[in-house]
């Protein structure tokens, strides 16, 4: 260990070249040992904690080497002649402004260099804007700085145009500074020439720990300078022993693993991107946003769906023929679909290390970088395809559900009592809300009344059992309860839906407001008894007489002469709302028949399914899902059903012909009697038949 470790402090003191006659080869001291051997030469190396701290010492660096009074002067060199830092608009978010905390820049010392909008990948620097930008800060009198160029966005992985950003940073002399994610490939035997040409830039970012899948791992800044003294100063060298440990843990780790280990880790993980990239360009409806980057070790795709008259590709321009409000709408439905296909995907296949991610342009979208997952997940090939095969299983879910959203809008708007939602984050069929009769449709705040309904209107859903999920939830703008209802797996007869809905919504209503009616009518009929009563006292009172309430001579006057008192009370019909006497109880010993109640309210239309078939399906008669061997029998039972629901009403049913007697049964259960009597009777029994008995009635 101890041989180690004085190996490693000699490596991190010396700053110049030492040649070393090993198998024909040169190792440049204070270059990392391993795959960048001969890719990035004369070469020094800071290591760091932080990854955007190697950064921010290379602007300081750039600072005094532009600015030769800097160390004395300080902010009054700057104040005639001021910076610009030039940042890509697809750099990492707070990039810009960790530097001008650091270095004590203001804020408008940054420049943002927008994309390519009409040629070339829409995550690329825009090199002719960028070149319009320098020229126009040189005629202000402001002095460019330094450029951050990508090889490998932090968003898409996308590679800027880093052999033409070096020619314009050489010929306005502005220091270029190369981060990204496919430096890695630069230990690789096939490198792409955009990544190649960032061996000629002044600086660059390593990540190896994430890489390698290395914890506590420090990162590394490569850079090329010659002056020890702006180096110190800058702080990118050191005198500390403590400092030069830094690189300790990397160096081991690097000895660990060795060349080859290396190369095979990146290697596995370009494999890895190259594997789904693919097999995605395989699968319907996936689009992928990194097609020209062939060497890219990220992935992104997302699902998306061609309307009609529209361009499949997403564009930062609107398509002419289309109205904004339909595009701005699709483009929700799609963003809350690609959400919830990389939730499912990242639990299916944990290994994967998915990121969901909202991109300006393109919308939500999901990467997959094996790059900086691979080494600590362990992706292998297996989990790629799993991958594959469950994106294939979710694409029908996606196309039924957006498929279907248009339909149930129609359907909830063309209902009474029904209010449709627009909910963009709501990657399901839609979202509806019922509107009982004291719903105040201005407010925004929470009505309980609402939320009671909506809450038996759930439970009901639930007790029908169907594919479907329902939840309840607030609106999406206000503190209203609505029903959302989730992902189709496949066809749903919407119309059914929503009427059950509407009718489920409707009953519960009417029943709480028949409760609460209730809960009223009691309280007046308890009242009302309690007066009767009282007068009946009364009435009894002046009936029988002074004297027979007292209590001696009252006892001796009924001895001789008994009182014969009717048994009077009070019931009281709930259904009517009113008081009746008992006297026909007492009389007739039987109570009576009273009112008979409403009945329930119920749909338009009661659908016929077929054994096994759930609620909300559409028909499967025509349709090659049944079976050779249950069609038949389903078939023949849903005609069953539509010939007995066909059945003719008796003319004794017919309105305004005379009703039956209560106690007869129903016309069709009187002739199966009929017809049971006639063939249990023998032949030679010519007796007329007796009438039904009356238990049996």
């Amino acid at each position: 260990m101890g041989k180690n470790l004085k190996e490693a402090m000699k490596m991190l003191e010396h700053s110049q070249r030492r040649t070393e006659e090993e198998n024909g080869k040169k190792l440049v001291s204070g270059d990392i040992p391993g795959p960048l051997q001969g890719r990035y030469e004369n070469g020094c190396a800071y290591f760091h904690e932080e990854e955007r701290e190697g950064l921010a010492k290379i602007c300081r660096l750039a600072l005094h080497s532009c600015y030769e009074d800097f160390v004395v002067d300080g902010f009054n060199v700057l104040y005639n002649k001021k910076p610009v830092i030039y940042l890509s608009a697809a750099a990492r978010p707070g990039l810009g402004q960790y530097l001008c905390n650091q270095l004590g820049l203001p804020f408008p010392c940054l420049c943002r260099v927008p994309c390519n909008t009409m040629f070339g990948s829409q995550h690329q620097m825009d090199v002719a804007f960028l070149e319009k930008l320098i020229k126009e800060d040189v005629e202000r009198g402001k002095l460019p700085l330094l450029l951050v160029a990508n090889a490998g966005t932090a968003a898409v992985g996308h590679t800027d145009k880093i052999g033409r950003l070096k020619e314009l940073c050489e010929q306005y002399g502005i220091w270029l500074h190369v981060e990204g994610v496919n430096l890695a490939t630069l230990a690789l035997g096939y490198v792409s020439s955009s990544v190649l040409a960032a061996t000629k830039c002044d600086s660059m970012t390593l990540t190896p720990g994430p890489w390698l899948g290395l914890p506590a791992v420090p990162a590394v800044t490569l850079y090329k300078h010659d002056d020890p003294a702006l180096t110190l100063v800058a702080g990118l060298t050191s005198n500390k022993p403590a400092d030069k440990l830094r690189a300790l843990p990397l160096w081991l780790s690097l000895q660990y693993l060795g060349l080859d280990g290396i190369v095979e880790r990146i290697k596995h993980a370009c494999q890895l991107s190259q594997r789904l990239q693919e097999s995605l360009k395989k699968v319907n409806h996936i689009k992928i946003l990194v097609e020209d980057e062939l060497s890219s070790p990220v992935v992104v795709f997302r699902f998306f769906q061609e309307l009609p008259g529209s361009d499949p590709v997403p564009t930062a321009v609107p398509v002419p023929n289309m109205a904004p409000s339909t595009v701005g709408r699709e483009r929700h439905s799609c963003d809350a679909l690609n959400r919830w296909l990389g939730e499912q995907l990242k639990q299916l296949v944990p290994a994967s290390g998915l990121t969901v991610m909202d991109l300006e342009v393109e919308g939500v979208c999901i990467r997959f970088s094996p790059l900086t997952t691979a080494a600590v997940l362990g992706t292998r090939g297996e989990d790629v395809d799993q991958l594959v095969a469950c994106i294939q299983s979710k694409l029908p879910v996606l196309t039924c559900t957006l498929q279907l959203r248009e339909e149930f809008k129609q359907e909830v708007t063309g209902t009474a009592g029904l209010l449709y939602v627009d909910d963009p984050n709501w990657p399901g069929i839609g979202v509806v809300r019922y509107e009982h009769a004291n719903d105040d449709k201005n407010s925004l705040k929470l009505d309980p009344e609402g939320e009671k309904i909506h809450a038996g209107l759930l439970k009901k859903l639930h007790e029908l059992e169907s594919d479907l999920t329902f939840k309840m939830g607030p609106e999406y703008k206000s503190m209203k309860s609505c029903i959302y209802i989730g992902m189709a797996s496949d066809d749903v007869d919407i119309s059914e839906l929503v009427e059950t809905i509407a009718v489920t919504a409707r009953e519960i209503e009417e029943n709480s407001r028949l409760l609460e009616n209730m809960t009223e009518v009691v309280r007046k009929g308890i009242q009302e008894a309690q007066v009767q009563l009282q007068k009946a006292n009364e009435e009894r009172l002046l009936e029988e007489g002074v004297l027979r309430q007292i209590p001696v001579v009252g006892s001796v006057l009924n001895w001789f002469s008994p009182v014969q008192a009717s048994q009077k009370g009070r019931t009281f019909n709930l259904t009517a709302g009113s008081l009746e006497s008992t006297e026909h109880t007492y009389v007739y010993k039987a109570q009576g028949a009273g009112v008979t109640p409403p009945q329930t309210p119920s749909g338009t239309r009661a659908k016929q399914r077929l054994p096994g078939q759930k609620p909300f399906k559409r028909s499967l008669r025509g349709s090659d899902a049944l079976s050779e061997t249950s069609s038949v029998s389903h078939v023949e039972d849903l005609e069953k059903l539509e010939h007995l629901s066909g059945v003719p009403e008796p003319d004794g049913l017919e309105p305004g012909g005379p009703e039956p007697h209560p106690g007869a049964p129903p016309p069709q259960e009187a002739e199966l009697t009929g017809a049971f009597q006639n063939g249990a009777q023998r032949p030679e029994d010519d007796r007329p038949q007796v009438e039904e008995p009356e238990s049996l009635r």
